[in-house]
C-alpha cells in the first residue's frame, strides 16, 4: 500500500525558516536596550508571539502536505454514466448501438452485461501519476466456462490508440497492451512474467490495485504485486473498464492522485 512521504529538503527548509522566525522574535523581545521592544506592553508581546505561532503552524502544515498524495476519490459513475465515455476497441471500428453498461445504485456497483460490442468505458479525467483501486467479479456461466475476459485500462490515450491493460481473467492478472518504445509503437504481453495467479473463480470478488508512477506501472492482485511494467511510454492518460462479451461487475472504484 502506498504511504506518502514528505520531501525532506523542502521540509528542512520550511523548518529552518520557522526556527529563524521564532529566534528573531525571541531576540527582539530580549535584546538589552531595544527601544522598540520596550514600547510593547506584555499584552502586545503575547499577541505578537501568538501571531508568530500561527505562522509557524501554517509553515509546518504546508511542509507536511507538500509532496504527499491526495485522498482516494470515489469515481463510480452515476446512473447517467456522466463523466465516462464509451470508446470502441479498436478505435477505428465505431461503437455498437447497444448499451451494455448500467449502475446498480443499491449495490453501488457498475455492471457490464457483455452483450454489446468490444469497448472501453473511459473515465474522462486525464491522470498523471495515480493509484487505482477496484473490485471486480464475473457472473458465472457454468462449470465448463473458462474463457472469462475483461480488463482495467490505465494510461490509455484519449481514444485508445495507445493502451496499457491489467488483464482480468481466470488465467490471472498481468499487464499487456501497446507501448511506445524509442518512438515506436509496439505490443507487449507480460503474462509469462506474472509472478503468480491470484485471481479467484467466477462469482468471487477480486481486488486490483494499479499504481502508475513515472514510467512504471505495477499491478497487485488481491494485495500481492504480480506484474510490473518499468518503461511505460505515456506519462499521462485515462483509465477505462473493458467490455468483452462476459458479464462483469465493478465496485469500490477509487483513484488516488500521486504528487
Amino acid at each position: 500500500m502506498y504511504k506518502p512521504s514528505s520531501r525532506g529538503a523542502v521540509g528542512r527548509e520550511i523548518r529552518a525558516k520557522g526556527d529563524a522566525l521564532s529566534r528573531s522574535v525571541t531576540g527582539f523581545a530580549a535584546w538589552p536596550g531595544n527601544r522598540e521592544a520596550a514600547c510593547y506592553s506584555a499584552g502586545d508581546m503575547t499577541s505578537l508571539r501568538l501571531r508568530v505561532a500561527l505562522g509557524l503552524a501554517a509553515l509546518l502544515s504546508a511542509g507536511a502536505a507538500y509532496g504527499q498524495a491526495t485522498a482516494a476519490v470515489d469515481v463510480m459513475p452515476d446512473e447517467s454514466l456522466h463523466g465516462w465515455t464509451r470508446i470502441p476497441i479498436p478505435p477505428t471500428d465505431g461503437l455498437q448501438p447497444k448499451m451494455q453498461w448500467r449502475v446498480d445504485t443499491a449495490q453501488h456497483a457498475l455492471v457490464c452485461a457483455g452483450d454489446g460490442g468490444h469497448e472501453w468505458l473511459r473515465y474522462d479525467k486525464e491522470l498523471g501519476d495515480f493509484i487505482l483501486q477496484v473490485d471486480w467479479r464475473f457472473t458465472p456461466r457454468g462449470p465448463e466456462e473458462k474463457k472469462y475476459n475483461s480488463g482495467i485500462g490505465v494510461r490509455l490515450s484519449k481514444y485508445g490508440e495507445i493502451w496499457y491493460q491489467a488483464q482480468t481473467g481466470l488465467s490471472g492478472g498481468y499487464l499487456f497492451g501497446n507501448n511506445i518504445v524509442d518512438g515506436i509503437l509496439a505490443s507487449f504481453n507480460l503474462s509469462k512474467q506474472m509472478r503468480e495467479n491470484r485471481v479467484k473463480p467466477a462469482g468471487e470478488w477480486n481486488h486490483y490495485e494499479v499504481r502508475a508512477e513515472g514510467p512504471r506501472i505495477t499491478l497487485a492482485v488481491n494485495d500481492v504485486v504480480v506484474s510490473e511494467l518499468p518503461n511505460c511510454g505515456l506519462k499521462r492518460g485515462y483509465i477505462g473498464l473493458e467490455a468483452e462479451h462476459y458479464e462483469v461487475t465493478f465496485r469500490n472504484l477509487k483513484v488516488q492522485n500521486l504528487p
